[in-house]
């Protein structure tokens, strides 16, 4: 190959490549003032983690979730575009790492992580995902030293904030976060936004459960109520009437297949949330994952009913 037919190529091959970066968009956190002192920061340009809850005030700063390891640096860039104060409190609203995946860089700084007590648990007893997939121990530092049974109280920064346990819903340590003196809710992953939910039933999650912990919340809403969710844009009463509507439609839908004798192979090849719901499939949760999270939700109540039916009764 001529020198100049070589360096045709390379400078070809260097545009294409400058035009692809120039076309793709930069990962960053976008931040929402929700209310006086407190924000929303969810991702732009691609997947950064949940979405975060940030209260800033004169007692400190309290975080709410804290994103995945390869966003930390761009999570601290958005944050100090707001505060340049510390880091006080953590609040995890549940173990997984896209909201969890900073606890021990931030546990190193200082920052008193807090959680339900069955988040603790699932930390010490089946660790933390290495970058190879594997399980290894938790850090100490990542590990929440204030932990709850069912709810706790901060009273900080002129703002009440609630802190609840949801019981068996998208995990078994999920928490939510009602900041009650200006009606603003951050449900962390009961609540998936104009998206299909994760149901980790691995992790003490129940379909009935997530279904539970959204009417738990809608019962705290009114029509000013602003929702963040654990993914997708802030949100509405209605739309948590939607997300409950959704699920209780598609619980229906799946649960006549299953009772009709359908197998799991032939509800997937009907896909019968493809024509109402087809638009809240994602990457990670399609229409085919979503159902089948359905059908181990309904079959595994099931079976739970069985085995309670076959246990002799005392007199």
């Amino acid at each position: 190959m001529n020198k100049l037919k070589q360096f045709s190529i390379i400078g070809t091959l260097f545009l294409s490549s400058m035009t692809q970066a120039k076309d793709e968009p930069k990962l960053s956190w976008q931040s929402t003032q929700v209310a006086d002192g407190l924000y929303m920061l969810s991702g732009v340009g691609g997947f950064t983690g949940g979405n975060l809850g940030l209260s800033v005030g004169e007692d400190g700063v309290i975080l709410i979730d804290d994103a995945m390891p390869s966003t930390l640096g761009i999570m601290n860039t958005a944050i100090k575009a707001i505060t340049d104060k510390p880091i006080d409190f953590l609040i995890n609203t549940h173990v997984h790492g896209d909201h969890a995946g900073n606890n021990e860089t931030m546990g190193n700084n200082g920052v008193h992580i807090v959680a339900h007590e069955n988040m603790r648990e699932h930390l010490l007893v089946k660790g933390v995902q290495a970058a190879d997939g594997s399980m290894q121990p938790a850090p100490k530092a990542s590990l929440p030293v204030i932990t709850f049974k069912h709810s706790m109280d901060f009273h900080l920064n002129g703002m009440n904030a609630h802190v609840f346990h949801l019981p068996s819903a998208h995990t078994d340590g999920d928490s939510a976060i009602h900041f009650t003196d200006v009606n603003v809710i951050h449900m962390g992953d009961t609540f998936f936004h104009k998206l299909f939910p994760y149901i980790d039933y691995n992790s003490g999650a129940s379909l009935d459960g997530y279904i539970a912990a959204q009417k738990t919340v809608l019962a705290r809403s009114d029509d000013e109520t602003k929702i963040i969710p654990g993914h997708g844009p802030l949100a509405s009463k209605k739309d948590l009437e939607e997300s409950i509507a959704m699920l209780e439609n598609a619980k229906m839908m799946v649960s006549d297949l299953v009772k009709a004798g359908k197998s799991e192979e032939e509800i997937l090849k009907i896909n019968p949330l493809e024509e109402k719901y087809g638009a809240l499939s994602w990457g990670f949760i399609t229409t085919e994952k979503m159902t089948k999270q359905l059908i181990n939700g309904i079959t595994q109540v099931a079976k739970e009913h069985t085995h309670e039916g076959s246990k002799p009764h005392s007199h």
